[in-house]
């Protein structure tokens, strides 16, 4: 077994994998629609990532929650609002409509009480 330690935001794996998890680590990630996009690429074409994400902390730029769930279905993502829990079956995807703006580390707590970061975006153009 190796042990990798990189920011996802510029780690490219070597491989394709069949399973990637990612238990309440997206509430730390600045920007999350793009590490969604980058994780989805790492799949192999039956692969499937899983993990908790929040979308009330995807944030427009006047900071009220962007609707993303049209998005993610586009995108190829299912995403179940009630458990907070994201989908993805393979690596294609749709890029989203959306350029990160930036992120707020002191957004507060998540839906589970620890600290959390806001994403901010703001439209493409």
């Amino acid at each position: 077994m190796t042990l990798i330690a990189a920011p996802v935001s510029a780690w490219q794996p070597e491989d394709r994998y069949d399973l990637i998890t990612c238990v309440h680590g997206l509430h730390y990630i600045g920007d999350k629609l793009g590490t969604l996009t980058r994780v989805a690429q790492w799949l192999a074409p039956d692969g499937v990532f899983v993990a908790n994400f929040d979308a009330d902390a995807v944030r427009d730029s006047d900071g009220s929650p962007l609707n993303i769930t049209k998005a993610l279905r586009t995108a190829g993502f299912d995403y179940n609002a009630r458990t907070r829990r994201i989908r993805k079956h393979g690596p294609r995807t749709t890029p989203f409509p959306w350029k990160y703006l930036g992120a707020d580390k002191s957004a507060g707590p998540s839906y589970t009480g620890q600290p959390a970061v806001h994403s901010y975006y703001g439209t493409q153009g």
